[in-house]
């Protein structure tokens, strides 16, 4: 493939992965307005719920079929259907059929982001790619900056709406550079579809989806009979899934995979880290605002520096891991991770706010060199015609993660929140009941509001701001742990130069040839070779 076009391909992978990198914030910023339009204030997260569970579960059913059917017809087939989502969510005239239409959305949006990075793992030789990627990564700190600016100047000058139709245009044109410039070859036979285990994997995966964003807000609700039993549905049909994979002639998710020790430590360490991950983004925002009294325009500033240092270490870890290797740069990311999550966690209401700023670099720096270097290590442990799968896996992992985070997170907040509140309430310290502390632990808007600070007892309010400080300090241990243990699990990855880098055959894939495949070759690489796992099989 011509430089020219392999540069028209990337214009389009990243338009597409735009799309769905932005739509994560322009929609946020729009709600509010999105409410008093069409009111269901009581469904207000299902808009985002709906969106996140189908984006999520169909991932690795794209991956496959990529693999299957080539990467161009399924790519340009996300991006119809998000596009399609996208003008039915703009049209919507009630909740209802706003959260139906964010599901349809997210269904195309499971496609943008895998397929996207798999087809730059297909042009691209890895030394380009370890390069190349690393931009990739700027397309998420570019749309969580502007993200919520451009949701609430269209919001505010046109319409809520057109937050939905502003993805037209973009979609149109990815589809189409996609379709000049990525030429494929022609594939011969007819792949045998798995549809018994898709659909097995999606109805698990949805369960414990529906179960981890409507978990509830304290542990006992967490625990409850209704996410209990969705816990349980889901072991239930992952496990008959695995009965059936083994069985399949091709399957949807190959386990043989998981014996090839990159792929399997990279999945586990994508998990751990995702946790990490959305445990800051979720919560750091609400620490600045419940704690430290900031604004909510202050609050989400904090996020900028984490992600420039995401974007500027996915850049040094692009070039680090050729020189030195995937394990030790895997290994220093998430040093810095679990470093900056422990500092974090000492953090005080008195502390130096500059030092939050560095914390949060830490963390960013942590990422940027962790999730890149897993990702190009996947794509290089298999054979071209297993691409597909194993970088859905990787984002998979990363997004079942972040639902775990996010749940298990909340309610170690609202746990801890509410012993802090019934304790100071009970020790009569102040002016506020058992009852009322009740009240505040499972709706602590009164932090957030600025209406409803002003409203408190300068002596209630600080109490509350305490609380939610040590609450969330508990959070980001937990955090802290997760992230130590994916630390610990990466030291399970093969040394760089154990074996041989060989192409695996489709039936030993992931077995003990491809456990050997290891990247031996990444420090010795030129820039014209072709490395031996992107040739196919």
């Amino acid at each position: 493939m011509s430089s020219r076009r392999r540069l028209a391909v990337t214009l389009g992978v990243i338009t597409g992965m735009f799309l769905a990198a932005l739509e994560a914030t322009v929609v946020g910023t729009a709600m509010p307005t999105v409410i008093a339009s069409l009111g269901g204030l009581s469904h207000y997260s299902w808009v985002f719920s709906a969106y996140l569970i189908t984006s999520t579960v169909t991932v690795p059913v794209w991956g496959k079929l990529s693999d299957l059917y080539g990467r161009r017809l399924f790519f340009q087939l996300g991006v119809a259907v998000f596009l399609l989502g996208s003008v039915l969510s703009g049209v919507s005239e009630s909740m209802t059929q706003l959260i139906a239409f964010r599901a349809v959305q997210g269904l195309g949006a499971g496609a943008l982001i895998p397929l996207g990075m798999t087809i730059i793992g297909d042009v691209y030789t890895v030394e380009e790619r370890a390069r190349m990627q690393a931009f990739f990564s700027g397309v998420w700190g570019i749309s969580s900056v502007i993200g919520p600016v451009v949701g609430g100047f269209i919001t505010d000058q046109l319409s809520w709406r057109w937050v939905f139709y502003i993805n037209v245009p973009f979609g149109i044109l990815a589809a189409v550079i996609m379709q000049l410039a990525l030429k494929e070859p022609k594939r011969t036979g007819r792949p045998s579809i798995d549809y018994a285990g898709a659909a097995l994997l999606m109805a698990s995966i949805t369960l414990l989806m529906l179960g981890l964003v409507e978990g509830g807000a304290t542990l006992r609700e967490f625990a409850s009979a209704r996410n209990l039993s969705l816990a349980a549905g889901a072991f239930v049909l992952g496990a008959v899934f695995i009965y059936v994979e083994r069985r399949a002639r091709d399957p949807i998710v190959p386990l043989g995979l998981f014996r090839n020790r990159v792929v399997a430590v990279a999945v586990a360490v994508g998990f751990l880290a995702g946790v990490a991950m959305f445990g800051a983004i979720s919560f750091v925002p609400l620490f600045a605002q419940g704690a430290l009294g900031s604004t909510a325009t202050e609050a989400g500033s904090l996020l900028t520096p984490l992600m420039l240092s995401w974007v500027g270490l996915s850049i040094v870890g692009g070039r680090l891991l050729l020189r030195v290797g995937y394990r030790p740069t895997t290994l220093a990311g998430l040093f810095l991770l679990t470093l900056g999550f422990a500092l974090l966690s000492s953090f005080q209401r008195t502390t130096p706010r500059v030092w939050l700023y560095v914390d949060l670099v830490l963390i960013g720096a942590g990422l940027g060199l962790t999730m890149l270097t897993l990702l190009i290590a996947v794509q290089q442990s298999v054979g071209r015609a297993q691409l597909g799968v194993v970088t859905s896996l990787n984002q998979f992992s990363r997004s079942i993660g972040g639902a775990v985070g996010v749940a298990v997170m909340g309610a170690v907040l609202s746990a801890g929140l509410a012993s802090h509140l019934q304790a100071y309430a009970l020790a009569g310290a102040g002016p506020l009941t058992p009852e009322r502390a009740a009240e505040l632990a499972s709706n602590p808007n009164a932090l957030i509001e600025p209406e409803a600070r002003a409203a408190l007892p300068p002596a209630v309010l600080d109490e509350l701001q305490e609380a939610m400080a040590a609450s969330i300090h508990k959070v980001f241990w937990t955090a802290t742990a997760l992230a130590g243990l994916a630390l610990l699990a990466a030291f399970f990855l093969p040394r760089d130069g154990d074996g041989t880098v060989s192409p695996p055959d489709e039936e030993t894939c992931g077995a003990e040839t491809g456990e050997r495949m290891v990247i031996a070759e990444f420090a010795t690489l030129e820039p014209e070779d072709e490395p031996a796992a992107s040739k196919g099989s």
